[in-house]
């Protein structure tokens, strides 16, 4: 019988005998658009095959998938077949929708959803979205129009709803249908075997094991520069510029590769035997005699670990020296057993003496020359700096968001016996990477910012780890003084340090991992219209870890996938920007990465006049600590355009000329971090600070916890470029606008435009007082705008 034919007698049957006559028509209808997606007999029929749909790992985060939009069917152009065969379906809440939500409330199709990784919230959304499907087509697909009209007749039970149900849900939810795939792809289980050309070799691990100033990075070295070739890998720029000058010192060609950088000796650009680069830029895949992976322990780091994992994991080196803590020896012993290397230990202990002092500071007034102050934010430097200044006594400024050519000038201003700098005020940022000759470390407070592994903020004492690495500094043996103290600002700590210091290290029990962006694109075939950060939650959800190792906190990339996730990018193209290192607190620095992507979605290669056009150079030497800020946010806007130009070279055509541009810039930076004293009191001045002078006694009258509070008060709270800005003790005397500007939420222009804007709208409200005189009516105010405020 032919389809048109079965539809024309269909027609005709009168509506009680087509009830009758429904498998007839099906019969018809399957020869002609093959077999419908029906049930198996019943739910026991169904349950049968969902043995694969749970599979045996852990159950998902649903609360990750993210529902896709199902548009109802518009008219077709063939007519509505499933109309022409049974008849129109009545879609008042007496027939379709009745039945709906009778399929909805059963308590078997809730299980059997379950059973195929609809839970409660997924199977929620997925009704609603069925059902308005259902409802809101003009027309629906023939084989589910005659499966309701049947339901309607007592023909079909509501439960043969549930094949077309699960399939509306596969496409709203894809992830259902391709979660064991999802499951093999970010099974990051055995990273050894992602090394082949590593496991290939049999490489000897030495681990160069001791505190720091123990010379246990020294005799790596040696053994580095000795080789026929290698590779160091270090945790900063600075130690590698550092390494890259030393071997070319000692005659040994060496080449440098940083994320924004890369220099080689040879001047026809032929590669040297020896490199020296940041940990995240070493190659897997070339061949050296020996390597030196520093800073080993890093390895546990939330966010930075997979680098060392990858590096420790993957060189092609005969023998991989390892320098750091010993904490790290038990999880690279293990490590190196699943790869079938031994590991090696030498042990080394501290060249100088270093002792904990029995006495604090307490006040700035008995601050000797070779002192170092450890401040863990940027208020305290500014305040620590001034309170020096005006003690007549000059100091030197290292910290964090500096660019390394500050820093090292800064550190050489505070080394040189001829210059009267003898102070240096500092972050932990001292703790590695930068020589100094200091003779005591003295902790202004030991309460630090951290970030945990969930990605939140904390304030907590700093770990004995920590404690060490920056208490080691004092007394280097390099240095010219040969015994190191370390105390406290405050009394009520030093119990606290000596505490920490005498602390053991915690062993390190995990390595870091970080999706590859091979496997973030093989999630993506699977999930095309997943946007880019919801894929690497469910990435790191549906990952698979052994205990040796965890996945790295990805909320930077995750940041920087938001941002960018409305401008027209390949998914590769979008992963490299999202894995370019920013300061997400600068406001500057992201709207600048989302113009550089902009500008690269359009083909428009960011050429050197349109950056100098964008930065608004030339910049002016800075006037307070604002203009100095704002100053280290251009330059790691210039940082973000090197990184990028060594990725995509014909769309940042202009490298050298934007490093020649960024060392004008430092030098500028440096200036004014030079005058630095000069620009706080500047913005005392101006009330774009507010630091206050403590006198020694009411610092002593301050106890440790209530000190860590205040500190934890006036933490940065950065606004745009902006200084983060101290509550001075007298903050509620002080004026809701004085108060603003201390936080950080207003500036002193801001506040000047918000002053006219203010007394131009009293002017013409005055005005209008004026011109409506003075009866009731006249004067009513007409209601403002929304935009008026």
């Amino acid at each position: 019988m032919s389809l048109p034919r079965c539809a024309l007698l269909w027609a005709r049957l009168p509506a009680g005998r087509q009830a009758c006559h429904g498998a007839a028509v099906c019969s018809a209808l399957r020869a002609h658009t093959g077999p419908f997606p029906r049930a198996l007999g019943r739910i026991p029929a169904i349950a049968c095959s969902s043995s694969s749909a749970s599979g045996g790992s852990k159950a998902p985060n649903t609360s990750l998938f993210v529902p896709l939009t199902v548009k109802p069917q518009g008219p077709s152009a063939d007519g509505d077949v499933g109309a022409e065969l049974t008849r129109p379906l009545d879609k008042s809440e007496y027939e379709v929708k009745k039945i709906l939500d009778k399929f909805y409330k059963r308590k078997e199709i809730q299980k059997l959803s379950s059973d195929y990784g609809l839970d409660a919230r997924l199977f929620h959304q997925a009704f609603i979205s069925f059902r308005n499907y259902i409802m809101q087509s003009h027309s629906l697909d023939v084989d589910i129009h005659i499966i309701l009209n049947d339901i309607c007749f007592s023909a079909a039970h509501v439960d043969d709803l549930f094949p077309f149900f699960l399939r509306h849900a596969k496409q709203i939810f894809p992830v259902l249908e391709c979660k064991d795939d999802l499951r093999k792809i970010s099974d990051l289980r055995i990273p050894p075997n992602w090394y082949p050309e590593a496991r290939a070799i049999h490489r000897k691990i030495i681990f160069h094991s001791g505190p720091t100033n123990s010379g246990k990075t020294y005799h790596a070295i040696q053994k580095y520069l000795s080789a026929k070739s290698g590779v160091y890998c270090g945790p900063l720029k600075l130690l590698a510029h550092e390494i890259f000058e030393k071997s070319n010192a000692a005659g040994v060609p060496c080449d440098l590769v940083t994320g924004e950088e890369r220099v080689t000796v040879d001047p026809d650009g032929k590669q040297a035997a020896h490199v020296a680069c940041t940990v995240e830029m070493c190659s897997v895949t070339t061949p050296y005699e020996v390597a030196v992976i520093d800073e080993i322990q890093m390895i546990k780091d939330p966010a930075r670990g997979w680098a060392w994992t990858r590096a420790l994991l993957g060189l092609c080196a005969e023998e991989i020296h390892l320098c750091g803590e010993s904490a790290a020896i038990d999880l690279v012993t293990e490590l190196m057993y699943t790869t079938g290397e031994d590991v090696e230990v030498r042990t080394y202990k501290r060249l100088t003496p270093i002792s904990v002092l029995d006495h604090a500071l307490e006040s700035l007034d008995n601050l000797r020359p070779g002192d170092c102050i450890v401040c863990f934010s940027k208020n305290d430097i500014y305040s620590v700096s001034r309170q020096i200044e005006i003690r007549g006594l000059e100091s030197a400024v290292i910290y964090g968001s500096l660019p390394p050519g500050t820093k090292l000038a800064q550190a050489k201003k505070f080394n040189d016996p001829d210059d009267p700098c003898k102070i240096l005020v500092a972050t932990d940022a001292i703790g590695m990477g930068l020589n100094l000759s200091i003779r005591r470390i003295i902790f202004y407070s030991l309460m630090k910012p951290s970030i945990n592994e969930k990605g939140e903020k904390e304030i907590e004492p700093i770990t004995t780890s920590q404690a060490l690495q920056i208490a080691g500094r004092a007394g280097r043996f390099s240095s010219k003084f040969k015994e190191g103290e370390v105390t406290t600002m405050n009394r009520e700590d030093l119990s606290l340090l000596k505490e920490i210091l005498n602390r053991p290290v915690d062993p390190i029990k995990a390595a870091g991992l970080h999706p590859t962006a091979e496997q973030i694109e093989m999630f993506a075939y699977h999930l095309p219209d997943t946007t880019l950060s919801n894929l690497i939650d469910i990435f790191v959800d549906f990952s698979q870890v052994d205990g040796q190792y965890f996945v790295c906190n990805m909320d930077d990339f995750k940041f920087s996938a938001e941002l960018i996730q409305h401008i027209p990018l390949s998914l590769r193209v979008r992963y490299v920007f999202c894995t370019a290192p920013i300061n997400k607190k600068q406001p500057f620095v992201c709207s600048s990465l989302l113009q550089f992507a902009r500008q690269y979605s359009r083909n428009e290669p960011l050429t050197f006049s349109w950056l100098r056009r964008y930065i608004k150079w030339p910049l002016l030497p800075p006037k307070n600590i604002k203009d100095l800020m704002d100053l280290e946010a251009v330059h790691d806007v210039l940082d973000l355009y090197l990184w990028l130009s060594y990725r995509f070279l014909d769309m940042f055509p202009d490298a050298s000329l934007v490093r020649d541009l960024q060392k004008e810039l430092d030098g500028i930076i440096q200036d004014g971090v030079h005058n630095i004293t000069k620009l706080i009191k500047i913005s005392e001045t101006h009330k774009l600070l507010n630091l206050q002078n403590l006198s020694a006694e009411s610092q002593s009258r301050l106890s440790g916890a209530a000190k860590s509070q205040s500190r934890r008060n006036r933490g940065p709270r950065a606004v745009g470029s902006k200084a983060a800005e101290p509550l001075g003790p007298d903050a509620e005397e002080k004026s809701l606008a004085s108060r603003l500007v201390q936080q950080g939420l207003l500036t002193a222009d801001m506040l000047k435009q918000l002053e006219r804007e203010w007394m131009t709208q009293q002017t013409e409200q005055g005005k209008g007082r004026l011109e409506t005189g003075t009866s009731l009516k006249g004067t009513r105010r007409k209601k403002k705008e929304p935009d008026s405020d």
